[in-house]
Order: C-alpha cells, then sequence, then structure tokens
C-alpha cells in the first residue's frame, strides 16, 4: 500500500483493512514499519474526524455511580447531604469547588470534567 495522508474515509478504510492485514507482522520487518506507520495515520484520521466529547459533570457523576455500584446515599456520604445529591440531579445547584475536589478524589472523576457548565 501506498503510505499518504488520509483525505477521505475511503483513504481511511483502505489503510484500516491494511492495517488488520499485517497487524501481527515480525517486528523489525518492513510490514511492522507499515503498521506502525498507518497507525500513525489512522490515528491522526480518527482524533480529526471521531471526536469524542468528555461528558458533563452529571453524566460523568452517574456513570462512575453506575460502574462502583453506588447510590445516591453513597453519594450523599461524599458530599454530606443527601439533599445536596437531589438538588444537584435536578440542576438546582451547582457543584461548589469542595464537592468537585470530594468527588475527583473519591470517584476519580477528571478535574477538568467536573468543572465543565452544565
Amino acid at each position: 500500500m501506498k503510505l499518504k495522508i488520509l483525505k477521505t474515509k475511503k483513504d481511511y478504510q483502505t489503510a484500516l483493512e491494511r492495517f488488520e492485514e499485517i497487524f501481527q507482522a515480525k517486528p523489525a520487518s518492513t510490514e511492522s514499519d507499515e503498521a506502525d506507520v498507518l497507525s500513525l495515520l489512522l490515528k491522526e484520521y480518527e482524533e480529526k474526524h471521531y471526536v469524542i466529547e468528555a461528558p458533563n459533570p452529571l453524566e460523568a457523576i452517574k456513570y462512575r455511580m453506575e460502574q462502583q455500584g453506588l447510590t445516591n446515599s453513597d453519594l450523599a456520604v461524599i458530599l454530606g447531604f443527601k439533599s445536596r445529591v437531589t438538588d444537584i440531579f435536578k440542576k438546582n445547584r451547582k457543584l461548589n469547588l469542595t464537592m468537585v475536589r470530594k468527588l475527583h478524589h473519591e470517584l476519580n472523576i477528571p478535574l477538568a470534567t467536573l468543572v465543565k457548565e452544565y
């Protein structure tokens, strides 16, 4: 395959198919080098055309709670009051700095996600 910048979806599909063919090439082989370059080209195309935005803070909290099997009561223990949890999920109260720090520390949610507008 001739290596070039991927500009179209067809270029992307062709490169992806070729990459799948040579993915398990022996190290230091010509195909291995080609796979290395193709992976960079594919990554560049995907970062430009398949952008995944970070979730809003509430979605991130709910997702992490689901992952860890936590309830609203568990979250209330982290934040201090059950009424805060209800107010936050109903969007009657915004997350404050103390809550952001606790959520980041206890649930390991990235700070950049927690401070986004919602």
